[in-house]
């Protein structure tokens, strides 16, 4: 796909170059989808006048000035493999004039050379252009020993004072490169991190992009999120982030089924999830499911429950959807369900309706990773995995309002009226038909509530 992309852009014959990090993930055989393009000594105008007989032009601007256009091609073939547009700028430079990236100048003329658009980008690694013209690689700040280097160094020591979100989304490329950061860009992070402070939410959480994904959703979908989490927690940016992490930072549970600090048995289960490839609402809950730990503790309460409130406060603030809220503070609330007992059909069933499908199979996901982060029993992995097959097998059986073969309507028609009692009885027919699923039978269901109408 992003090979069609730049053979079409280089035969409307523009001088452009292929930018950020496109490159990066070109140079490290990786797949990509996006492809941004930088074409010199151009300006605004210039270059939308002449990608205006080739297609449908946007101007693109950050904080009203604009930065380059969005390009949707006349070719029916091309626009379908970038339906959001081509992105196409002119060299600029931009220059801090206020916290956290929302104040500051951008100077976008012919004269700024590629070099000069390189220097204000973040990390070596995304600081390189390759022309289409010659395929000839632009890389001023050695971005290309970096990447063998598996490391991560901001271009300007001023990279994090001039966009605090940089600092979340080094972490987001540890994550999911596995790289390190380099010793002067560490400290770089820990002297920065308060300036996360001026970061609007959405650009750290729920996401502004078309992805609906901002730099935490991201560092939480790749495959070391622990390695990343753990470089949060030392440069300061976790608790600036979710300064509810704070108390679980150290904090000792004085248990052998438990023995890491409490922030570090988190960050485990973050990545066990991971490495089970659960989405992000369970990666989310993860990340949240004991920060109501400390506290409950205190006050001797159920730290699921505390730790779901918590979640809704973190997530919301982070400015994630309501439907993601409300899944994860469900299967936080959730989480902490003891596996003794019989492990059955039954007490499958009445997971199910306790829970639902969708939240169901996320708590017993969430519980894998719990598990796995701790040093228990071989029988307690064993009920899990027996709950998980049987929740699956009993999917199919009636466990909600909705899977009886009888209707609020049909006990409106043999008495019934509108009211609790009505909703009790439901309930109660669902309670029964849960333990037996024979019981679906109609004539079963409306004796079995005339008897309770009695």
């Amino acid at each position: 796909m992003p090979s069609e992309i730049r053979s079409y852009i280089r035969s409307l014959g523009i001088d452009a170059y292929v930018v950020g990090g496109a490159v990066r993930d070109e140079l490290l055989g990786l797949p990509h989808h996006d492809e941004d393009f930088v074409v010199p000594r151009v300006d605004q105008f210039e270059l939308r006048s002449f990608l205006e007989p080739h297609g449908r032009v946007e101007d693109m601007d950050v904080h009203g000035q604009l930065v380059g256009v969005r390009f949707y091609p006349n070719d029916r073939a091309i626009r379908a493999l970038a339906p959001a547009g081509i992105e196409l700028t002119p060299p600029r430079a931009e220059r801090s004039t206020g916290p956290g990236h929302q104040d500051f100048s951008i100077v976008s003329d012919p004269s700024i050379t590629l070099d000069e658009d390189m220097a204000r980008r973040d990390f070596t690694i995304n600081a390189m252009a390759r022309r289409l013209a010659d395929d000839t690689l632009l890389d001023p700040f050695d971005g290309q020993t970096d990447l063998a280097r598996r490391t991560i160094r901001t271009v300007t020591p001023t990279s994090f004072v001039e966009d605090p979100l940089r600092l979340v989304r080094a972490l987001r490329f540890v994550s999911q490169l596995g790289f390190d950061v380099e010793g002067e860009t560490r400290a770089q992070m820990h002297a920065s991190a308060s300036g996360l402070a001026h970061v609007s939410a959405e650009r750290i959480g729920g996401g502004i992009k078309a992805d609906g994904m901002g730099e935490l959703s991201k560092l939480l979908l790749g495959p070391a999120p622990r390695k990343a989490l753990l470089l949060a927690r030392d440069t300061g940016v976790l608790a600036q982030i979710i300064p509810e992490f704070v108390p679980t930072i150290g904090y000792s549970l004085h248990s052998t089924r438990q023995p890491l600090p409490l922030e570090e048995h988190i960050f485990a289960v973050v990545q066990n999830a991971a490495d089970a490839g659960s989405g992000l609402e369970v990666r989310l809950a993860c990340l949240l499911h004991d920060l109501g730990k400390v506290e409950a503790d205190a006050r001797n309460e159920s730290h699921a429950l505390l730790g779901a409130q918590i979640a809704l406060v973190v997530l919301a603030r982070l400015r994630y959807p309501t439907d993601v809220q409300r899944r994860v503070a469900r299967i936080v609330a959730g989480h902490a369900f003891k596996l003794d007992g019989t492990i059955d059909e039954l007490r499958a069933r009445r997971f199910l309706a306790e829970h639902g499908e969708a939240i169901a199979i996320d708590v017993i996901a969430h519980k894998h990773a719990d598990l796995n982060a701790k040093p228990v029993s071989a029988p307690e992995h064993e009920a899990l995995t027996k709950l998980a097959c049987l929740v699956e097998q009993e999917r199919s059986q009636p466990h909600r309002i909705g899977d009886l073969v009888v209707t609020g309507d049909d006990l409106l028609s043999i008495g019934f009226v509108e009211g609790p009692p009505l909703g009790r009885t439901l309930a109660l027919l669902l309670d029964a038909v849960i333990t037996d699923p024979s019981r679906n039978d109609r004539q079963w269901l409306l004796d079995r509530a005339r008897e309770e109408a009695r």
